[in-house]
């Protein structure tokens, strides 16, 4: 792997060090790496494109706040990928808002094919995955199918009708209707200002600990078996859902590419 590593000029240092860490952990697919303060550099001929780089939230903020701010980073940041990211770039949108971050990204390359942009609600499934493991006491890996429906905001919809728990109904294990109909969702849906409540800023190691999963199965496809929830923007209308908006679907990946699981 050669790791690029963009940063703002101001943090130009961190980045260095961080590199320099990296070098010292002597990782054995680490092929070598390339920090730049300058996205046109960055960006040089990248297979994945990772994009943390946003105005993050503070206490009380929603992520609706942070649209006008991060509106101009991700126009610039797709802007650059557009002129010199290879065509076929896997594009996985992290920063806030991420639906429209992604759908923004998307715009200022239109070289690039919208399908290979995605925003992240790959947390959103693993915080559903983790409540459902904690209400009943099942090994995460046991429960599969929650999908995360929408926006990667307080609107979600964390569904779980169609989930199992070791290959039975998840709603039939969990046997309320009343918790999975309420908390579960405002809990999955809120779980970001929570976590902010408490730390004073928002969420790191389980965002990248999900952007890990997300491009993984990308890749290579889904390896755990079950549905992958992603943020797409489809070319044609999917649940009603019109085409050109960037939406969370249940999907599965086929030789890199993502399909839309259909006839839910």
């Amino acid at each position: 792997m050669i790791l690029h590593l963009v940063e703002l000029p101001v943090a130009e240092g961190a980045l260095k060090g961080l590199a320099m860490e990296l070098q010292d952990g002597a990782y054995n697919l680490l092929h070598s790496i390339v920090a730049a303060t300058d996205p046109m550099v960055g960006f040089k001929d990248i297979d994945v494109a990772v994009l943390v780089g946003a105005k993050p939230r503070g206490p009380g903020m929603e992520r609706a706040d942070l649209l006008q701010a991060n509106a101009k980073i991700f126009q610039a940041q797709g802007s650059a990928l557009d002129k010199v990211a290879k065509k076929t770039v896997k594009v996985l949108v992290v920063g806030n808002p991420c639906n429209t971050n992604a759908l923004i990204a998307s715009h200022y390359a239109p070289s690039i094919p919208k399908a290979n942009f995605c925003g992240m609600t790959r947390l959103d499934q693993t915080r559903a995955l983790s409540q459902i493991a904690e209400k009943t006491g099942a090994r995460t890996q046991d429960i599969e199918n929650i999908i995360i429906w929408g926006n990667h905001s307080a609107t979600q919809y964390p569904d779980t009708f169609h989930a199992t728990i070791g290959g039975k109904k998840l709603r039939e294990v969990v046997n309320d209707d009343k918790y999975l109909n309420g908390p579960f969702i405002d809990k999955v849906a809120k779980r970001g200002a929570e976590i902010i409540s408490v730390m004073k800023k928002s969420s790191a190691a389980s965002a990248a600990a999900a952007a890990c999963e997300h491009m993984h199965d990308w890749w290579f496809g889904n390896q755990q078996g079950g549905w992958v929830s992603m943020a797409v923007i489809s070319d044609k209308e999917h649940y009603g859902i019109a085409p050109g908006i960037c939406y969370s679907f249940p999907c599965n990946v086929v030789n890199g590419e993502w399909r839309i699981v259909e006839g839910l």
